[in-house]
């Protein structure tokens, strides 16, 4: 739902970007700097700050085995334990109205971890996602239950 609903105003966005200052991470205002907190997150997505965090150990013997458990399917090319962003958008389209619960899952977690890899997480590469956040999607009702 990020970004879903809004209507975006060009002229503030041109504003902000005028006002945003690479080296210090922050809007330079009239009034002095501000800068985007830990806070403006959890109040603008809804998401949690506190609680349990989303970490682990990320090694396995055989990421494409994973791949075809969770998602049911290998990618073409898997970068150490990460995945192209491209892959995961081309190969799970929208799904149909006649596609199967299994399949249905499978989008859910391909695209959850998009959102991961794509704006939450993302490294300087803005085009790989790391696998370890797939681990993190095995049981989505456990997953949708902790929230």
């Amino acid at each position: 739902n990020i970004g879903w609903g809004c209507k975006l105003d060009p002229k503030l966005i041109s504003a902000s970007i005028e006002r945003w200052r690479l080296e210090t991470h922050t809007f330079r205002l009239q009034c002095g700097e501000c800068t985007i907190t830990l806070e403006d997150v959890q109040l603008q997505l809804g998401l949690l700050v506190d609680g349990s965090v989303l970490t682990g150990s990320a090694q396995s013997i055989d990421w494409g085995a994973i791949c075809y458990d969770l998602l049911g399917m290998i990618p073409d090319n898997i970068y150490e334990v990460r995945i192209e962003m491209g892959w995961l958008r081309d190969t799970f389209l929208k799904p149909g109205d006649d596609s199967t619960e299994v399949e249905r899952i499978r989008y859910a977690r391909a695209y959850i971890l998009e959102i991961l890899g794509g704006y939450l997480m993302s490294d300087k590469s803005r085009n790989l996602v790391h696998l370890r956040w797939l681990l993190k999607l095995v049981d989505l009702e456990q997953l949708v239950n902790s929230v």
